[in-house]
């Protein structure tokens, strides 16, 4: 006698005729963010044991944290610290001290040839010990990983920990530098800005000014400035997230101090500071008003 239909079979037509019906099922993440974003404004906890608004916003970063990618995380290639291979000991010790890191990527050449890191830890050990520095920092070097952009940040965090390795060389689709991500880029996905006491205070990144003029920092997100500035400045057809991309943009090359761009939108771009690879601080400029009798 033929068995009758096993009961994930009956579960399977059920969920078909469910979707059918009511429309695809929400997945596990999607119901879970659902449920947190109603919370979202819940100021305490309902009850003992519920989850806080920080805890709620680190549930939902880790919601999100599989769809990142090595690109899109940690220091970009034009604000990478590096060192050349040849650099003296002393020189090492000074831009350790400048920089404010603990590893330090070393290159051959030029940035698109990382050859490995130097920890600090191995630079005090020389310096604690009184030993003579070696003429040249090669025998500090040490392997990092290198990894492409398309690799997946839960993916990195597991290679990162099994080979015990704690920075990373982003590649781009032509084995160049893309960027440097650490194990602390990572965490800082989930948990925010992670700041200690070496670290530089933040700086705000829009600035209001007298007459309707802002000093903004050329990696403000546009999302942030149409926001807080004008809806306008957030509407543009090219593939750019910055201020300083949308700068960039409008120019057709990297824009030195002193240019001035007319956005679409009338506000005016005025590039306070910039060197040859990016912009790095601008000031905008409200449209000027229409006199009245002419048509905007």
């Amino acid at each position: 006698m033929p068995e009758g239909p096993s009961s994930d079979a009956g579960d399977s037509i059920w969920r078909k005729l469910k979707s059918t019906i009511f429309g695809e099922e929400a997945s596990l993440r999607d119901q879970l963010e659902g449920v947190i974003e109603r919370h979202e404004d819940d100021p305490a906890p309902d009850a003992a044991g519920d989850l806080t608004p920080l805890e709620r916003q680190m549930v939902k970063n880790l919601l999100h944290f599989g769809e990142r990618d090595a690109g899109e995380i940690g220091v970009p290639r034009a604000d990478v610290i590096a060192v050349e291979e040849n650099t003296s000991f002393a020189d090492l010790v000074k831009q350790f001290a400048d920089a404010g890191h603990s590893r330090l990527p070393v290159y051959r050449g030029s940035l698109d040839e990382v050859i490995g890191m130097v920890h600090v830890k191995d630079v005090f050990a020389i310096m604690a010990s009184g030993t003579p520095p070696p003429e040249t920092i090669g025998i500090l070097v040490r392997q990092p990983l290198y990894v492409p952009m398309a690799m997946g940040a839960l993916d990195l965090l597991a290679e990162m920990r099994s080979k015990r390795v704690h920075l990373a060389v982003v590649l781009d689709e032509y084995s160049g530098t893309e960027g440097l991500v650490t194990i602390e880029d990572l965490i800082e996905e989930i948990t925010g800005d992670i700041e200690d006491e070496h670290d530089d205070a933040p700086e705000a990144l829009l600035v209001p000014l007298d007459g309707g003029a802002w000093d903004a920092d050329a990696r403000v997100e546009l999302e942030d400035v149409a926001e807080t500035v004008d809806p306008r400045l957030g509407e543009h057809d090219e593939d750019v997230d910055t201020l300083g991309g949308l700068a960039a943009v409008l120019a057709g090359h990297v824009p030195a101090k002193g240019e001035c761009l007319t956005t679409p939108s009338g506000w005016t771009l005025e590039i306070l500071q910039s060197d040859s690879r990016r912009v790095e601080r601008l000031r905008l400029h409200p449209p000027k008003p229409v006199p009245e009798g002419v048509d905007a």
